[in-house]
Order: C-alpha cells, then structure tokens, then sequence
C-alpha cells in the first residue's frame, strides 16, 4: 500500500512539474488574486479530432520566440447550484464548509486576471440560478455578476430552462407553438426583473435585445478583428429566429459565436457529442446557412463534448457543450478559458476552477482536482482565421510585436502554490468476500442466482446475515416471469457475484416485479434511530425513457405513509421509504424520519448516466444531524439535514427491491440491474463501505 501510495504521490507531482515549466515557461505578471483549476470539453467528429491538439502538448509549440495575438474568453456554465446552495434557505452551504463561494471566485477571478489574460469579454451560458421563485438565489447571481460590472468586464447573459417560469423541453417542430419566448408572461419573469435589457445595457459591448428581452447580441473588437456574441435564451421563438437572422443581417462582416442554453448534448458513453432536436432545429433555421456563425456554445447537458459540422457553404463550424452542474460540489467552480490565438490560427480551449486552491487544505478530497488533463477536457482547434471568415470579411488583425501565449502562463500561476490532493486508487476485490464486514449489519442483499437464468415466484435474494432474504413475489398481471434474471453484470467495486436484472418494466402499464422481506421479519419495524448507512450498486437500464420508467425505485417499503401517527405530507398513499430514479434520472432518497414522522425529508443527486454502474451510500449520522447522499464516494449537494432516521409502520409491512408501495399495490418498478445493497443502523466511514476492501 505504501508503495503504491509514493508511485501515485510521484505521477501527481509529475504532472504539476510538467504543467509549470513547460518548455522554459517564463511566467507572465499575472495579479496577486490569482487562483486556480482546471478541467473541461472534448473533441466528437473525425474532422475535430484532426485539428485537437492537447493544451499541454500545444504549449511546446508555442515558445518559438514569436509575438503572439491572442486574447481569451471567459465562459461560464450552469451556475444554478452555486447560486442555490449560497443561500441561508440551503444552510449557506459554501461558506460554512469552505468559507468562500464558488460563483463568487468565478467572477472576481475574471476581474483579477482581465488585464493579465487579456480577457475582452465573458459569456454566461444560463441557469443562472437552480429555482427561478427564490429571490435569495438571484440575490447570489446578481452580486457574482456585478463584479464583472464594477470593474468595466463587459459580458453576455442568456436565460436556462431553470431561469424561466415554464421550462418545456422542445421534442419538434409543433413545440413552436409553446413554451418559447413568445407565450410568456414577460413582466413576470425574474429573469428580465433581475438582468433586464437596461442592466445590459451597461456592457460597452451591448448593442440590442429582441422584443421579448430575453434574447441579445454584443461585439467586441481584439486585434483590429470585431466579433459578435449571439446570446440566445431558453426556448426561442420563430419570431426571435427571425430577430437572429436579421441581427447578423445588419452585420455582414462580423464572425458571429452563437451561444445558447441547449444546442449540443452527450452520449450515453459521457464523451461523444450527440445531437439533441433542439439543436437540429437551430442548425437548419439559424446555423447552416449563416456562414458567419463559426462556433457555438450551450451548457444545460451535464459534462462536455465537441462536435465538428459542416455548413452550406462548406466550412466548419465548432458545437462546443460544457455543463459541471453535476459534479462535485454542483459543479467546484469550473469554468473555461477559449484563447484565440491569431498568430498560429487556433483556439486553445481549457477549463479550470478558481475556487479549488481557495479551499482550506484539509477539505480537499479527490474530486477537488484543480487541472483535468483528458483529452476531452484540455485541446486545441485548428482554425485557419483568414480562410474561415473569406466569405464575409477580409481578414487584417493588428499584427503582435510582443506577447506570449495566455493559457500556458495562466495554467502555471494557477499551479504555482497549489498541491493536488493524493488520490488513492481504488482497487477491485479479490474475491466474493472482499469487503469490510459489519457486526451490526442489519441485512445485506447479495444477488447469487446463475447468470441469464429466469428469477421463478419464489425465488430467494439471500441475505449475508441469513437473517432477512428476500424472494420474489408473485406476478401481478401484466408482469411475466421473465422480466427479472440473474446476471454476472456488476460494479467492479462489488464483490458480489452478480446482480438482478428487471426488465421489461413499464409505469404506463404498470409492468413492475420485486423482491420482499417476509411478513413479521424483525427487520420491517426497525426506525434506525442511532442513524444509518444504506448502500446499493445500480445500474440503469440503456433503454430507459422517462414516459416509461421515470420515479423506478430501488428499495421500499409496504404501508402509506399517510397511517403513520403525525404525518402532514403530501402524497400520503405513498411508501415511507423511496429510493428511486426520478423523472430526470436522480437519485432520490425519500424517507419519513424516526425524529420526525411530520414530513417527509428528500436527498438528490444529480442526473446519473444511463447503462453505468454506480455506488450509492446514504449516511445519517445523528451527532450532526446530517443525511447525505454519495454517488460512487461523491457527496451531493441536496442533503438532509435537522432530521435523524427513517420511520417504520410495523412487522407486517415488508421491505421492498425493485419497486415501491402506493396505496395498496406495487408500482414504480425499477428497471435495469441492482446489485448487492446494505444496511447497517449506524452511520459508516468511506473505508466501511462495500467498495472498499476488507482488511487481510
């Protein structure tokens, strides 16, 4: 273990000694508020591919002696939980653990470096904030922002789906007729009471918004060459299509970066691009025949990618999503860095976290990583300037006497007094029986069946305590005997043999099949009022859609908890446990607790990929209070706190896997593979966990 530990000690330090002094790198004058970070986009079709080189590769390249034009643009992502989770309604979360904030650290790094980075203009790519009704989330924005205002830091701003009072999604070309710009209540919207066009108007850069308000363009000049930000909201109208076209109409000559809330979207492999039919219709209303549009960018889909089309006029244009909401800590401030560079007709693309190296040492866990290297988060566009943009404009920048390249100093400075926290890899059991066993464990669910072979009525799901199995119950038409089979599909963290696989479930037709414990088992009556820790390996099945599987649970229990003595909640046919896949695949831990059956109270994660395994653990641990959510070791954002345990209705009221409890019938079927999944009445460390090893 030592050993191992000093070789991944050395490959970090390793990588920190080549980012910094890369090829001699003499360090530009950067301010003394300067922080640091890094991580964020990727590459998609063959013709990207060809002109990606990685940032750290590229910077090579660059120390040739030669002056360099470039300048850079800031953009920020989603920042909708760091605007949430600031606020007094969610326990000033940041700045009790962290004592900063992180949009806060976003913008105030901008102001910082604007002069140093030689940063013209900063975009923001909506959901400012994560609950359109709380003032105080827009309170946090507001003051972020005026940062940038204070210090003559022009930007553009745009409204997400979460900025609107009605967020429909758009699934075709009737959805034109709602949900856009145009069938809103437009003097309601917080959107346009706290960044109205008057507030826009402030940027030196800003020209015009579209009649609704929602939409805006702004230009900036760099090098003698004057770009235009295209800044579309949430759902825009065909009259406000029809605004975008005559915009760039009116400025003929001017390369145009389209930025918008949702364009391009993620593969299930979490590194491909895919397009979404929102984004199709941009490109054939708005995109393909405007050759002046070279680049877009959206947030909104979580994680990065990169995809390369060709438009009417055959030339490229790059689609760029980048969305970190989902990450650690609603995303650890990441934000992105694009320095067009002139002089060697590229655009090096980098993402980074100002508020990382801001953090007290000992918060700093393994997701705290201040630079991401992969090659989907670190590349470089090829762009030949001149040849781009001959169809619209003659091409003559200023010419660069001096300078040097931006990000490689600015990665550097970022790095200069910064150490990344040792990361511990994990490492997969030796054996069905490599895990840390628990005394006190109440029961603990282990699939063991033959892999492929149909689970029959009856059929047990051992228990490793031999306490409490479970076996499947009997089939409620329309389920059939084969929706559910062993399967050897697992986590590679899990010792366990195998999994149970569900299919063929459907909420609109109510197909669901389960697991329970027997009636009068011990385990039906526990209400854990020492805290708990519960854990489960899932997987969600590749096929899932949210008309047919939303709300799928994992484990429940029998009984309303409406009968519960005291209860107030809503949805009182509802069981007093769900642990389930919402609607937008989160993972959402329900439970009524034992020190108060008044209301029930609710942990989420962020949106979980489909067809991959993960580890969930829920930890209440009752010296603080506190029920938190861990996504493969990650804690969540949106936790429980105030409240101790889960409360239960009686020996007569069995546990549940794979579906819920509604009123009399099982419903709400979970539909892909649940591996092993525990409980034990107390709360557990990481290194108690089922994904990690035993000790000999």
């Amino acid at each position: 273990m030592t050993n191992d530990d000093d070789r991944g000690g050395r490959r970090v330090a390793d990588r920190r000694a080549v980012l910094r002094n890369a090829v001699g790198l003499t360090l530009l004058p950067l301010g003394a508020g300067a922080l640091s970070g890094c991580g964020a986009d990727q590459a998609g079709s063959a013709s990207a591919d060809a002109g990606r080189v990685l940032v750290a590769d590229a910077n090579a390249a660059h120390f040739s002696g030669l002056a360099t034009a470039s300048f850079t643009i800031a953009v920020l992502p989603d920042t909708q939980f760091y605007s949430r989770y600031a606020t007094a309604a969610e326990n000033n979360q940041f700045q009790r653990k962290y004592g900063s904030e992180p949009f806060a650290a976003q913008t105030q790094w901008i102001v910082d470096n604007a002069t140093v980075a030689n940063i013209p203009f900063v975009i923001h790519l909506g959901d400012v904030v994560d609950q359109v009704g709380k003032p105080d989330q827009w309170k946090v924005a507001d003051a972020a922002m005026k940062k940038l205002e204070d210090a003559k830091i022009p930007y553009s701003i745009l409204a997400g789906n979460h900025d609107v009072l009605l967020d429909y999604d758009y699934r075709g070309a009737w959805d034109q007729a709602s949900g856009t710009d145009a069938q809103r209540d437009l003097k309601a919207e917080p959107y346009l009471q706290w960044f109205p066009a008057s507030r826009a108007a402030q940027q030196t850069t800003f020209r015009e918004r579209d009649g609704s308000g929602f939409h805006e363009y702004h230009t900036f000049t760099q090098f003698g060459v004057t770009f235009m930000v295209l800044s579309l909201s949430w759902r825009i109208s065909d009259a406000g299509i029809a605004w975008a076209r005559d915009v760039i109409r009116r400025n003929p000559t001017l390369p145009v970066i389209l930025s918008n809330h949702q364009l391009l979207n993620i593969d299930v492999d979490a590194t491909s691009p895919l397009e979404t039919e929102y984004g199709k219709m941009l490109w054939e209303k708005l995109i393909r025949d405007n050759d002046q549009i070279f680049m877009t960018l959206n947030g909104h889909h979580h994680g990065a990618a990169h995809l390369t089309k060709t438009n009417d006029f055959g030339n490229p244009v790059e689609e760029m999503v980048v969305d970190y909401q989902m990450a650690y800590q609603g995303g650890n401030a990441l934000m992105r860095l694009y320095e067009f560079d002139f002089t060697r007709n590229r655009i090096d693309v980098m993402s980074f976290s100002p508020w990382v190296v801001q953090k007290p040492a000992n918060t700093l866990n393994q997701f705290d990583r201040a630079v991401l290297t992969e090659a989907n988060e670190q590349f470089s566009i090829a762009i030949n300037f001149k040849k781009r943009f001959a169809g619209f404009t003659k091409w003559k920048p200023v010419l660069a006497t001096s300078g040097a390249p931006i990000l490689p100093a600015v990665t550097s400075r970022l790095l200069a007094n910064y150490t990344d926290p040792v990361v511990v890899p994990p490492v997969p059991p030796r054996d069905t029986d490599d895990y840390p066993k628990q005394a006190d464990t109440y029961a603990h669910w282990r699939p063991a069946g033959v892999a492929g072979a149909i689970v029959q009525v009856g059929d047990v799901l051992p228990d490793a305590t031999g306490q409490f199995p479970m076996a499947r119950v009997p089939l409620v038409a329309p389920a059939q005997v084969e929706d559910v089979v062993w399967s050897d599909d697992k986590h590679y963290l899990s010792s366990a043999a195998g999994s149970v696989r569900f299919r063929n479930t459907d909420k609109v037709t109510v197909r669901n099949s389960s697991f329970s414990t027997e009636v009068g088992a011990a385990i039906n009556n526990r209400s854990f009022w020492d805290g708990y820790t519960v854990e489960a390996f899932i997987k969600v099945d590749p096929d899932w859609t949210r008309e047919n599987h939303r709300w799928g649970n994992i484990l429940g229990r029998v009984g309303n908890r409406g009968n519960l003595p005291g209860f107030k909640g809503g949805d009182k046919q509802a069981s007093s446990v769900l642990f389930a896949i919402s609607s937008l695949r989160e993972v959402q831990w329900e439970v009524v607790p034992a020190s108060n059956a008044s209301y029930p109270q609710t942990n989420w994660s962020g949106e979980i990929m489909r067809n991959t395994w993960y580890h969930v653990a829920i930890v209440c641990d009752p010296k603080t209070r506190e029920t938190t959510m861990y996504i493969d070791g990650a804690p969540v954002l949106r936790n429980v706190i105030g409240e101790i345990g889960m409360r239960s209705q009686g020996l007569d009221k069995p546990w549940i896997l794979g579906a819920s409890w509604w009123d009399g019938l099982r419903k709400d079927g979970f539909f892909g593979w649940i591996g092993e999944v525990r409980i034990v009445p107390r709360p557990l460390a990481p290194d108690q966990w089922l994904t990690a090893r035993r000790a000999s």
